[in-house]
């Protein structure tokens, strides 16, 4: 039994409204009709301008800075479209934020990612569609179907076609041991040979860098990691591989560019000579030369129309 909606419509709300008009021109649609916004007092409105009765219906909203608005946007939206009998809603959250606050690291810490988990499927979300959660057992915390996309076969395709014949002298790089699976995974794509940065972090955003396991002297590194906030624990990874390690050129890449506080100015002191991320999270106005986008509008287009299609989405997987 087939169980989408009559046709595919796409809203978005304020956070990235390129990337959704992006993904709309991979389907060959326009974007819904829609807005959303603040009252005088603060509060988000929103409003949809066209009829969703029947329809699959998709909404591209990142819960990136600002993040609480961002996610009121959303569930809001979410709530609007389901009074408005909407046939199935997808939440479409390229990065979904509150992600690391997945645990309680402490005594009566909150665990937000849940939290917000619940706060979506209340509102009457019937899927979700994220990329690169920070940590995949997220997924568990929905009731309802999640597909998390993965940015690593995008990088793999970019760095794959810039250091073709050059395999035997680029090493990838794990910033922390906890990113070792998803580095091994990215280097066996690469035909390249892995690394680690030992670390210990003494606080929150900061962290020390300990030692190298791995050979990389004399060779150019692939920084891999899954996001960069303030850009310290990257930058002081990509230090002691030059300092410490001997590598010849650092590159780096990372699905998320949350960059907040000090992060521009870290990454531009650093010896860090590319930083790829992807456009999840909108670009920023900046004069930094190190700093690229790459689009994630394709993969998100394929996966809405396979969702829409009711076929399997794995194969974006690869």
């Amino acid at each position: 039994m087939i169980a989408h909606g009559k046709d595919i419509k796409i809203f978005s709300g304020n956070s990235n409204r390129a990337l959704a008009q992006a993904i709309c021109k991979h389907l060959g649609t326009d974007l819904g009709a829609a807005e959303t916004g603040r009252f005088s007092d603060g509060e988000t409105f929103c409003s949809i301008y066209e009829t969703v009765r029947g329809s699959d219906v998709f909404v591209v909203q990142p819960t990136c800075s600002p993040v609480n608005d961002n996610l009121m946007e959303l569930l809001i939206m979410i709530d609007a479209l389901k009074r408005a009998s909407a046939g199935r809603i997808t939440a479409v959250v390229p990065y979904f934020g509150y992600a690391r606050q997945d645990r309680k690291a402490k005594p009566r810490d909150p665990i937000s990612a849940k939290l917000v988990a619940n706060m979506i499927t209340a509102a009457g979300a019937d899927r979700v569609l994220t990329m690169d959660l920070h940590a995949s057992q997220i997924q568990g915390f929905f009731d309802i179907p999640v597909d998390n996309l993965l940015g690593a076969p995008i990088f793999a395709h970019y760095y794959h076609d810039r250091f073709v014949g050059q395999e035997d002298s680029t090493v990838v790089v794990s910033p922390d041991v906890g990113s070792v699976s998803r580095a091994r995974s990215f280097a066996q794509k690469l035909g390249m040979p892995l690394a680690i940065v030992d670390k210990r972090r003494q606080k929150a955003n900061s962290s020390e860098v300990m030692n190298i396991i791995g050979d990389v002297r004399g060779k150019q590194v692939v920084l891999l990691d899954d996001m960069v906030d303030t850009a310290g624990s990257l930058c002081h990874a990509a230090q002691a591989l030059v300092d410490i390690g001997g590598a010849t050129e650092v590159y780096a890449c990372a699905s998320h560019g949350v960059l907040s506080g000090p992060a521009y100015d870290l990454i531009e002191k650093s010896p860090i000579k590319e930083l790829m991320f992807l456009d999840t999270i909108p670009p920023r106005e900046t004069n930094s030369e190190k700093i690229k986008y790459l689009s994630v509008a394709d993969i998100f287009a394929e996966a809405i129309e396979r969702i829409y299609q009711e076929v399997s989405v794995s194969k974006l997987f690869n």
